[in-house]
């Protein structure tokens, strides 16, 4: 499905996957190699969301939206091995690859779509 920021009227990635169940949201990218993929954590309610690179070997970026999917913090360079909390209640968390921030100027306050 096609990710985009709808503010800046740019695409983010062609392909991006929710995860919606349990089984695959704590799989995640544990134990892949590197690729250019998007991952959208969908949780049941908005809330503080942990992160962890546990078993992830190459460095994300990750967005945080909340129920209207309205980028409420960002994650630049989410490094292996290191954990990560969301500054302000959400209810997506998107993964995307390193340097995708900065490259596509998300900001807190942007309207994502998918």
């Amino acid at each position: 499905m096609l990710l985009k920021n709808i503010t800046k009227n740019k695409v983010l990635h062609k392909d991006a996957r929710i995860l919606g169940n349990i089984l695959l949201k704590s799989v995640g990218l544990m134990f892949s190699v590197k690729q250019d993929k998007a991952l959208i954590f969908k949780f049941k309610d908005e809330k503080i969301i942990s992160l962890h690179m546990l078993f992830v070997f190459y460095p994300i970026d990750v967005i945080f939206l909340d129920k209207n999917r309205i980028v409420v913090d960002k994650k630049d360079d989410f490094r292996p091995f290191t954990f990560y909390a969301s500054k302000k209640k959400a209810m997506y968390a998107v993964e995307l690859s390193n340097g995708a921030i900065k490259k596509t100027k998300i900001e807190i306050g942007d309207k994502i779509g998918f």
